[in-house]
């Protein structure tokens, strides 16, 4: 054997943090919903064992992380972080976009008639009118101390109007 052709063995230790990196991994799986689950390329037994494993408590869950992080030896690990990094950009996009709707909403409410026609602008769609009355039923119900469902169904037009420009 020539020195180019030397086998390069990993060592125990090595081993050892690759195996507890994919029971990490494999923690991360049985915290996601089970939607996000099975949006990820995972085989039927990996995927059965993390179900599995969202039922058990203490020491049961500790083993059978142990357990998914044998199994998860034969996944495309690069392709599970790549998913999982995917799925929390997506998740960072919908909270963003939702902060944006509630500061329209809010902004509209504490009477700022320019973000009214920024929103306009912005949504060619808009109903002014529409709109108009349901800032108007918010601020009379927020003044009543009356539960704020006028400003619940400005918000869901809001983000309508949000989803429908995307």
């Amino acid at each position: 054997m020539t020195e180019f052709e030397e086998v390069e063995e990993k060592s125990k230790s090595q081993v050892k943090r690759e195996l507890i990196a994919l029971q990490k991994l494999g923690q991360q799986l049985v915290a996601l919903p089970d939607k996000a689950l099975a949006k990820l390329p995972l085989t039927d037994k990996t995927r059965e064992a993390i179900i599995h494993g969202k039922q058990l408590r203490m020491g049961a869950l500790a083993r059978q992380l142990k357990h998914i992080g044998k199994l998860m030896r034969d996944e495309p690990v690069e392709q599970i972080h790549a998913a999982l990094e995917l799925q929390q950009q997506m998740h960072q996009v919908e909270v963003h976009s939702f902060h944006e709707v509630e500061s329209w909403r809010d902004a509209l409410l504490a009477g700022d008639d320019g973000q009214l026609e920024q929103l306009c602008v912005r949504f060619p769609q808009l109903d002014r009118q529409h709109c108009r009355q349901l800032v108007r039923n918010a601020s009379k119900e927020q003044s009543q101390n009356k539960p704020p469902k006028a400003a619940r169904v400005l918000f869901q037009y809001l983000k309508q109007l949000a989803e429908a420009n995307d």
